[in-house]
């Protein structure tokens, strides 16, 4: 059996690149943010709080990240959000972020909304839905509220699967240890209190 290779190169005209639209570019790109979220979530994780990442991103680059940080800084505002917020705004000198995006793996809480609106962000891109806390339409869509001067967009369900697993494992790995826990404590009680036949 013979093989015949082309002898010429093929003209630009010849050549087919494929198309890209705008749309299918966004999508890459949110894929490519939330998975740098769901890293920092992975942080936040082996440090044993609730595994939620986020970045925020400035035309086209991420400029500040964050995690979950409450338990370890006794802080019941330091979600990623808000650190995420924090060190954008530190970043750039300036507490307003307009044209930044923040994706983050959980659905933002009342909180977290607020402060994302204040700081005047373009775009909010979430994971995972929280049907317990959730601000962008699980609970409640603060961002759809027309009486407040600044309105966000928002786009949920991005790589929704890998953070909403991430958080279920996360969660179900702590019921396990309280679970053990408790088998210990019963065990040692029943040692100190033995019942006589």
């Amino acid at each position: 059996m013979t093989l015949s290779l082309p002898t010429s190169t093929p003209t630009s005209s010849e050549v087919q690149t494929p198309v890209v639209s705008a749309a299918d570019l966004r999508d890459r790109q949110d894929l490519g943010f939330m998975q740098a979220a769901l890293e920092q979530a992975a942080h936040a994780r082996a440090l044993g709080e609730v595994p939620v990442g986020a970045v925020v991103v400035r035309d086209g680059e991420i400029i500040a990240s964050g995690f979950n940080q409450p338990i370890g800084r006794h802080d019941p505002s330091a979600h990623a959000e808000i650190m995420a917020l924090r060190a954008a705004a530190e970043k750039l000198g300036n507490y307003r972020l307009p044209g930044c995006e923040l994706y983050v793996t959980l659905e933002p809480c009342v909180m977290c909304s607020g402060a994302m609106m204040h700081a005047r962000l373009a775009r909010v891109v979430f994971g995972a839905t929280d049907p317990k806390t959730g601000a962008c339409g699980s609970v409640l869509n603060l961002f759809a509220q027309e009486q407040l001067n600044h309105h966000t967009q928002v786009q949920g369900g991005v790589l929704a699967q890998e953070c909403g697993d991430l958080l279920k494992a996360f969660f179900a790995e702590r019921r396990e240890q309280l679970r053990l826990k408790r088998l210990q404590a019963a065990a040692a009680s029943a040692e100190q209190n033995p019942i006589d036949d």
